[in-house]
């Protein structure tokens, strides 16, 4: 029985591409370099700072490539939500959660305080009862230790916990948890990722149709068609 839902955060509740690119974009143009299409920079996202960092400079010094990491964090810190928005179909999902009594939390790599700033900017941070970041615990994903965490903070037992994300790493800790994984295929994912090959139990190309899946599962007693979406 699925008494829990837990997700990833960027590219599976929000969408924080147009912020975290902009961010990368404002540090390309402080650098006198050219700024990349969101189309090429969307795929990287999930991947943090240091994946945008490399994507946009290549490979250099350690010590200069943390100092390009670091202010890039302060560039996105500013712009945390000017664009950030919840994907579509997640406000009647999360709504439809708390009508049922489900509890539902937030598992992500994203440092704390961004974690913070965000969710506190979309009204969320109340609404989650488990927030796990990327500095929570000392470990971070595909280690499944932090969802053990947030189960352990639902009060709900692994095993009957779905954690919805779009990487690999995601997968890979859901699995390792004993939790029931969930792909969302509509987040940040590379056109040549094999999403079929990860270790995964079903996936959705939309919350709506996650939805949909969880009123099947007698989780939830509504249907994304029957309520309005976002």
């Amino acid at each position: 029985m699925i008494a829990g839902i837990l997700f990833d955060l960027d590219g599976t509740l929000l969408d924080t591409a147009p912020d975290m690119g902009g961010a990368l974009n404002e540090l390309l143009n402080e650098k006198g370099l050219s700024a990349l299409t969101p189309a090429r920079i969307r795929p990287w996202v999930s991947h943090g700072s240091g994946a945008l960092v490399r994507l946009g400079f290549g490979a250099p010094p350690a010590d200069e490539f943390e100092l390009l990491r670091q202010r890039f964090l302060d560039l996105y810190s500013r712009r945390i939500a000017n664009e950030t928005r919840l994907f579509a179909g997640a406000g009647a999902l999360l709504d439809a959660l708390q009508s049922n009594a489900v509890p539902w939390g937030i598992v992500t790599n994203k440092p704390g305080y961004l974690t913070a700033q965000v969710l506190a900017a979309l009204g969320l941070d109340q609404r989650a009862r488990s927030i796990v970041s990327g500095d929570t615990l000392p470990q971070k994903k595909p280690s499944p230790e932090p969802l053990l965490h947030a189960a352990s903070e639902l009060g709900v037992a692994a095993q009957s916990i779905v954690y919805v994300g779009d990487a690999e790493r995601d997968m890979l800790a859901a699995n390792a948890a004993g939790m029931t994984a969930v792909i969302a295929r509509f987040g940040y994912i590379e056109s040549i990722a094999d999403t079929v090959a990860w270790p995964h139990d079903f996936a959705v190309d939309s919350l709506a149709e996650l939805q949909d899946w969880l009123y099947q599962k007698n989780v939830v007693r509504t249907r994304s068609s029957l309520v309005d979406l976002p």
